[in-house]
């Protein structure tokens, strides 16, 4: 069995989206995942499973949650390996050891096209950097993502593509958390 983390895209954000972490771990059972555990209240999700497809798997979690808990939302999936791999290859480790909670990773549906996150870095009007490794963009908010112009909507548009972003000190906590599943 794989272990995988799915992150999932816009729930429990200003009373919209309402999804009881409990609820998800039930639906996660319900459809035969393995172990389900859940970190935070904005959507993470670890499990094992057989299936081997994070395609597959996605589709049967967007499909479930929104027969079940009436919610649709898109789930982003990693295997544990990848989340490990996409630790590694962090372009600011200096950013996430002096200030994690300022750096953020996007997991995205897609690789973003050849001089996207040009594009992207171009229109940014402070002080954030963007960085793309496959379907993962890392964003620096030196002066915190509250006050940003580079928000989900505009990354989305440039990239092409859309996706979810968890700070490095949840990355981190999902990482660990693979490890006891």
């Amino acid at each position: 069995m794989t272990t995988y983390i799915a992150l999932l895209r816009a729930v429990n954000l200003a009373g919209l989206n309402r999804v009881s972490m409990g609820e998800l771990r039930e639906l996660a059972a319900a459809i035969g995942l393995q172990d389900p555990r859940t970190l935070l209240q904005s959507g993470n999700l670890v499990f094992r499973s057989s299936v081997t497809s994070a395609e597959k798997l996605e589709r049967l979690l967007e499909d479930e949650s929104a027969k079940t808990l009436n919610v649709s939302t898109d789930f982003f999936i990693r295997s544990a390996a990848e989340w490990k791999a996409i630790i590694a290859a962090n372009p600011f480790p200096a950013e996430a050891k002096r200030d994690p909670g300022h750096l953020v990773v996007m997991a995205l549906r897609d690789a973003p096209a050849r001089g996207a996150v040009a594009a992207l870095q171009a229109a940014i009007r402070g002080r954030e950097v963007v960085r793309a490794k496959g379907r993962e963009a890392f964003i620096t908010y030196p002066d915190g993502q509250g006050r940003s112009k580079l928000t989900n909507a505009l990354i989305e548009q440039k990239l092409s593509t859309r996706g979810t972003a968890r700070n490095w000190n949840t990355v981190l906590k999902l990482a660990a958390l693979t490890d006891d599943v």
